[in-house]
């Protein structure tokens, strides 16, 4: 989880500053968290807790209510109504999802976990179908998958096309907010990685919904890599409240997830 986390905060700076390399600071003076660690963490907890996901959500959004988040959602948290509203597939189901992949342990109460986590707000088939297939990518990649059989998985559980290169998609690709324009790209940024570092750098080069994109593929990427450097490690933490901190690192001890290199 604090894969997404750690690259949530990375792409913040590059969201409105959008880059087309991947030789860009990793960390700046508008580097911070975003709604997407904050639904990530909300997620964790609700895990955690065994707490109502929408319950959690709401508790976190209005807990942390300038983190940016879409006008939608930003409606159905100020809102008294719990049910979603709005029949979104925007790419904020898929964002904050990580948890899941990481806590559950078999592949389908993975796909089960994940869409609850998404209807509760994005409760369109494209919606759900994104926070699905990136719980699973993480969960597959958590449990020793090799690259081929996540993609593979992922492209016949939900007919993404994965075959495309960061090379083709780059030039053309601009700020996207559906998860059908997001979540593809995101596990393709994962699959030509070598390294946490790197996953994530790939994700921010395509020029698009940086911090959604990289806290996607981060997540993935901590699951797969298993490690990530210290140096990222540190400068996340530094970035975060201690409320935050302190769910990521229950989450952690509870799942025995070990970070540092």
């Amino acid at each position: 989880m604090l894969g997404a986390i750690a690259g949530d905060i990375i792409g913040s700076a590059y969201e409105w500053n959008r880059t087309k390399r991947t030789d860009f600071e990793l960390y700046t003076d508008r580097s911070r968290f975003t709604d997407d660690s904050v639904l990530t963490i909300a997620i964790a907890d609700a895990i955690l807790k065994k707490m109502n996901y929408s319950v959690a959500v709401k508790g976190y959004g209005l807990t942390y209510p300038r983190a940016g988040y879409g006008c939608m959602f930003a409606e159905w948290l100020f809102s008294e109504d719990m049910e979603p509203a709005y029949n979104s597939y925007g790419n904020g189901s898929a964002m904050r999802v990580s948890a899941v992949g990481f806590a559950f342990e078999s592949v389908e109460d993975v796909l089960s976990e994940a869409k609850k986590t998404a209807e509760i707000t994005h409760n369109h088939p494209e919606g759900i179908k994104g926070a699905q297939a990136t719980a699973a990518a993480i969960f597959l990649a958590h449990k020793g998958e090799d690259k081929k059989a996540i993609a593979s998985f992922t492209e016949q559980a939900f007919s993404y096309n994965l075959h495309r290169t960061l090379e083709e998609i780059r030039p053309t690709y601009k700020f996207e907010e559906s998860c059908q324009k997001t979540v593809p790209e995101a596990i393709i940024a994962f699959l030509e990685s070598s390294d946490y570092e790197s996953a994530v750098r790939n994700a921010v080069s395509l020029g698009g919904d940086s911090d959604t994109l990289a806290c996607i593929t981060g997540g993935i990427a901590q699951a797969f890599y298993k490690k990530i450097p210290n140096s990222i490690i540190s400068e996340t933490r530094k970035r975060l409240p201690n409320d935050i901190l302190l769910v990521i690192d229950k989450f952690n001890e509870r799942y025995k997830i070990e970070l540092a290199n």
